[in-house]
């Protein structure tokens, strides 16, 4: 039995994977279920291991999986994928499925998948490439995060550069070097311009948030990662006239150039690694950014946002005449 009109988005615990299966969730415009995905110790395990299965789940997750099935399951990410395929088994093949990264085994049981231009190619009906990661930063999601902030920031001198400041990652450190070298770089951007700075950190920055501080001397509004209030991630990018963004996360990149001003990449390369270096490379070679240079010297763009692409082909390609 399946539910012709519900769509599910599994969603896990890495935040990039799970903005992106949001992302386009919310750029389709259909009411959605967000199934949040715990895993279990299985889950390390190779996918060809696994097959179409909920075995990499943790027990309390499992039971979010019952009928009625889904018309439509999107997930992003590899953990994923043995789940969505357990589904559309159970549902005797009814469920379509959408995968954003490629899945691995099991690849031709998926309706569409959307491949980064970033990853190593992979040729196949059902396969679609992208640039950049899919977000749910839509025009109009911005429009209404600028209406909301912008009043809070009217003390601060145009133009505002906002600095999207992410961190390490698994495989490199972001280390208070670099924390000092961007702080230094993007205040001498604001101050050369007669501008200011919105400076957001992530959890991934750690301590190099006070080397980056301490190296900021321009005029600035900082949201340091665990402060109290609402994160103002969204205004700082809606209200930007420029946008410093570290290239150490796919997500974090894309997201900043959802909006139409002038992007640059810090990525140091003891940071970056050969995927993100790929992912930058596509950005700047589609004109929506440009490598990190101290100066305002970059152009604007068109807005960014892979969602809408991918929202496209899962309206041409499985849901009509339904939505």
């Amino acid at each position: 039995m399946t539910n012709d009109h519900e769509i599910w988005v599994l969603a896990d615990d890495r935040a990039g994977n799970r903005s992106q299966a949001l992302g386009v969730a919310e750029v389709l415009g259909a009411p959605f279920r967000v199934i949040d995905i715990d895993y279990g110790s299985w889950a390390r395990l190779p996918n060809a291991f696994l097959g179409a299965s909920i075995l990499g789940l943790a027990s309390t997750a499992r039971a979010q999986i019952n009928p009625p099935w889904p018309r439509l399951v999107i997930a992003a990410g590899r953990r994923t994928a043995p789940i969505a395929r357990a589904i559309k088994r159970q549902s005797n093949g009814q469920t379509r499925l959408v995968q954003i990264m490629h899945p691995g085994a099991g690849s031709e049981d998926f309706d569409l998948i959307a491949v980064p231009k970033h990853d190593p190619g992979i040729a196949a009906a059902n396969t679609m490439t992208v640039t950049g990661a899919p977000h749910g930063l839509s025009a109009k999601s911005l429009k209404l995060a600028r209406e909301k902030w912008l009043p809070e920031f009217k003390d601060l001198a145009i133009p505002r550069i906002a600095v999207m400041v992410g961190g390490a990652t698994r495989r490199r450190k972001f280390t208070n070097d670099m924390a000092r070298e961007l702080g230094a770089g993007v205040s001498q951007m604001a101050v050369t311009s007669g501008g200011s700075l919105m400076v957001s950190t992530s959890r991934r920055t750690g301590s190099a948030a006070q080397a980056l501080i301490s190296a900021i001397t321009a005029p600035a509004r900082v949201f340091q990662w665990g402060d109290a209030g609402e994160n103002p991630y969204q205004g700082f990018l809606a209200c930007a006239d420029y946008v410093v963004v570290t290239g150490d996360s796919v997500s974090m990149c894309s997201e900043a150039c959802a909006v139409p001003v002038p992007v640059q990449i810090f990525a140091p390369p003891a940071l970056i690694t050969p995927k993100h270096a790929r992912c930058h490379a596509s950005l700047y070679d589609g004109g929506y950014a440009n490598p990190f240079s101290g100066s305002l010297d970059s152009d604007a763009h068109v807005p960014l946002n892979a969602a809408d692409e991918i929202a496209a082909a899962i309206r041409d390609r499985i849901l009509q005449p339904a939505l």
